[in-house]
């Protein structure tokens, strides 16, 4: 074989091999897009723009455990700790001392999911806020996980302070408390308790 032939193989053989691995990494960067499920949960969907427009507007934010300002609570593992995505609630009295203790609403809103989150969850509730910041219109969910009775469904209006669940221990997984969360308005999703990156949550 002539060297003008073998640098030709060559030259074709890395062009090869730099397409095939092009065309892998773009598959796997896109398989989750090209796969994503033709229906979409109803809870899982962008509020309409009149949704939106039509939910109370939030004139403050208060503790969902214990008192509206956190008294008779304490935070067990804070938000970021050990990558943690929340903040993990508990009674005083600590371990199972508050199973069943109410949870409350921190602001008005509406309910977008209340139903089992799966293993490791059991029953979440996901409401959406609006309010109003330096004179524009904005959006947050507060996140109740692991509770143990809901006292509301998807859709329903609440209002700051209202008993929306009980405080559970996850179907027996952990000690009694609540999994809180503030997260910026995106879509609702369930999603990991711990992730490196926090963005999104407030």
């Amino acid at each position: 074989m002539s060297k003008t032939k073998q640098k030709w193989s060559i030259g074709l053989s890395i062009l090869l091999v730099f397409v095939v691995s092009f065309l892998a990494t773009l598959f796997v960067r896109l398989r989750p897009e090209l796969t994503r499920p033709k229906y979409v949960d109803p809870a899982f969907r962008i509020p309409s723009p009149f949704e939106l427009a039509s939910l109370p507007t939030a004139t403050r934010f208060d503790f969902p455990l214990g008192s509206e300002n956190g008294a008779m609570a304490y935070n067990a593992q804070r938000f970021t700790e050990n990558h943690h995505l929340g903040d993990d609630l508990n009674g005083i009295g600590g371990e199972d001392s508050d199973l069943g203790d109410p949870i409350y609403a921190v602001a008005d809103g509406r309910v977008l999911l209340a139903r089992d989150g799966g293993p490791g969850w059991d029953n979440v509730i996901i409401v959406l806020h609006a309010y109003v910041e330096n004179g524009e219109r904005k959006y947050v969910q507060s996140y109740y996980g692991h509770v143990e009775t809901m006292l509301v469904h998807s859709g329903k209006e609440v209002a700051r302070g209202q008993q929306i669940a009980t405080v559970g221990t996850a179907g027996g997984r952990y000690f009694a408390h609540l999994h809180f969360e503030m997260r910026e308005f995106i879509t609702p999703f369930i999603g990991p308790g711990y992730r490196e990156d926090a963005r999104g949550l407030a």
